[in-house]
């Protein structure tokens, strides 16, 4: 239903009769027609033409005219492609009539593994874990909806040495009062105060690596005591997740300890095939290619020389494990683009040892940091991380505070329910709205303004939407004849088509501002449409065709924010 998949098809065919060799149309929107094609322009070199006379024999050779209604040479060899009204009202029909909007489901499904979020037992989550969280969660969301059976790995931090005085600051206080401070949520506290101890109790500390020992070795009254404290943070966390609206269970939590009896048979493995190197007494594999600040090899340390693993070893038994038993043939890792280095060298790695064997590969969705307004990373006032919970519930008190002064007729529970996708919905779409792989500022004045690229403008475009059926009292004919004659009308429609290739390319990249954006312009172009065709004073035809138009832009910004992780509520 794409119309730039169309043109582009039609015209394929035709410049490889002129050029004898496949070539790109290169389609795209244009502000002198509907669509342009330079592809003549790059033509001209190579043939040494004229890139008119190319423009104007490809126009001989293609067959335009059941889509166009006009199809020209234009400037010094462009094409430009006007759709034809009937074409374009006629796709309009179709993708009313289609409850998945012109998108597809997948004609070849894959098992996706999508790692994110990953917060750190007895540590509470703070807005360093909001990007990996809600990118991850809008990536799952994609995914399965086209299709794709979608394995949500939350790869929690709950093993290593600090657990050693975790627990034993935990023994210290009994379970039941530690248990009672964990549920609390005072994850921070817990960890500073064993940490505190740690540092200033030689005694406590030598008990505490005697705890890492014993919880390694397996024992009993150690694991349980380490079970707690794991069972405790989970709980804290589905708080926040239940808060931040994101899809992630409890069955979701692969904790590094999971792959703890792998790591051994992963370096066994590694070494048999002929790829471990000792290094300083470590276990090291050199990835070909990559090259230190010194210009030497650098090594991906997969045993330390004290016989313990680190982060690679862990990372390399999960994609062995996700490749293997899951039979996942695309791992998407959505970590800061600090850590880019990293994944390179143990996706190399895994691609030697052959766990990343073609078509099944890994994929680093990074992306960068959050700012505060002066633009540094974003800071509490004492200096130190910003908690997600404060920040989350600041965006709801401030979202539900507009709600009332907006809509006063709205009741306290509504107004709470409005609140909360609103904040929520703000957080998150400023988050996707910009390019994932650059620093953004978190601004709440233009995060939460009700104009603009902003999840408010797109709810209330939505919201307005239902308002007009409520006001009719009636739903949408879909098999009402579409009819285009307004420019607002046209240009909206455009929009609408457009939707599915968007949706495809973001399921590629992955580059979620790209679906913001479009979104934002479909939600721009019904509010040109609404000003300027009326829909509930047309008469007849005219108003059904208006109404289909309408039900079908909600239905569109309702399933591309369902996509983001945000909420359309009926009233704003």
């Amino acid at each position: 239903m794409d119309l730039e998949n169309l043109l582009t098809d039609r015209l394929a065919p035709a410049f490889a009769t002129v050029a004898g060799v496949p070539v790109d149309p290169v389609v795209r929107r244009s502000q002198r027609a509907d669509f342009q094609s330079d592809a003549a322009l790059a033509l001209a070199r190579r043939l040494g033409r004229p890139p008119r006379d190319i423009a104007a024999q490809v126009l001989e050779h293609a067959e335009l005219a059941d889509l166009c209604s006009r199809a020209e040479v234009s400037g010094p060899g462009f094409l430009n492609l006007t759709v034809a009204d009937r074409t374009l009202a006629g796709l309009i029909t179709a993708l009313a009539a289609d409850r998945r909007l012109g998108v597809p489901v997948t004609a070849e499904p894959e098992t996706v593994v999508v790692d994110y979020s990953a917060p750190n037992v007895a540590k509470e989550m703070h807005v360093g874990h909001l990007r990996s969280t809600v990118i991850g969660d809008a990536a799952a969301r994609l995914l399965e909806w086209l299709g794709h059976r979608v394995v949500r790995a939350n790869h929690l931090g709950d093993w290593g040495t600090p657990f050693g005085m975790l627990i034993e600051h935990l023994a210290d206080l009994g379970e039941a009062e530690a248990a009672q401070e964990l549920s609390m949520g005072d994850l921070d506290s817990f960890y500073k105060t064993a940490r505190a101890k740690f540092d200033a109790d030689e005694a406590f500390a030598e008990r505490s690596r005697r705890r890492v020992v014993a919880l390694q070795g397996g024992d009993p009254v150690t694991r349980r005591l380490w079970r707690l404290l794991v069972e405790q943070s989970e709980r804290y966390f589905m708080t926040v997740y239940d808060m931040l609206d994101v899809t992630l269970t409890e069955r979701d939590f692969h904790g590094e300890s999971s792959y703890n009896d792998l790591l051994g048979p992963v370096v066994e493995e590694l070494d048999r095939l002929g790829l471990v190197r000792e290094s300083g007494g470590a276990a090291c594999v050199f990835p070909p290619g990559v090259i230190g600040r010194d210009g030497e090899p650098l090594p991906l340390i997969v045993r330390k020389s004290d016989r313990g693993y680190g982060y690679a070893a862990t990372d390399l038994a999960a994609i062995r494990q996700r490749t293997g038993a899951l039979g996942a043939t695309r791992l998407l890792y959505v970590v800061g683009l600090p850590q880019r280095r990293h994944f390179e060298m143990v996706y190399a790695v895994a691609a030697q040892a052959g766990w990343l064997a073609p078509p099944t590969r890994a994929e680093h969705v990074g992306f960068g940091s959050i700012l505060g307004s002066d633009g540094r990373m974003l800071r509490s006032r004492a200096g130190g991380s910003v908690k997600l919970v404060g920040l989350l519930e600041e965006a709801i008190s401030r979202a539900t505070a507009l709600a009332r002064e907006r809509n006063p007729e709205l009741g306290a529970a509504e107004a709470a329910e409005v609140g909360r996708a609103v904040g929520i919905g703000a957080i998150k779409y400023a988050d996707l709205s910009n390019d994932r792989h650059r620093d953004y500022v978190l601004d709440w004045e233009r995060m939460l303004a009700l104009d603009g690229n902003t999840a408010p403008y797109l709810q209330y475009a939505y919201s307005r939407i239902r308002s007009i059926f409520r006001r009719a009292g009636l739903a949408a004919r879909l098999d009402a004849a579409v009819s285009l004659a307004e420019p607002a009308e046209r240009a909206l429609a455009f929009e609408l088509v457009g939707f599915g290739r968007v949706v495809g390319e973001v399921a590629d990249n992955l580059e979620f501002h790209h679906l913001a954006g479009h979104l934002y312009r479909l939600a721009a172009a019904f509010s040109t449409f609404y000003e300027r065709c009326p829909v509930l004073r047309a008469e007849g035809p005219v108003r059904e065709s208006r109404l289909v138009l309408c039900d079908l832009t909600a239905r569109m910004l309702e399933q591309g924010l369902y996509l983001l992780g945000i909420r359309t509520p009926e009233r704003l």
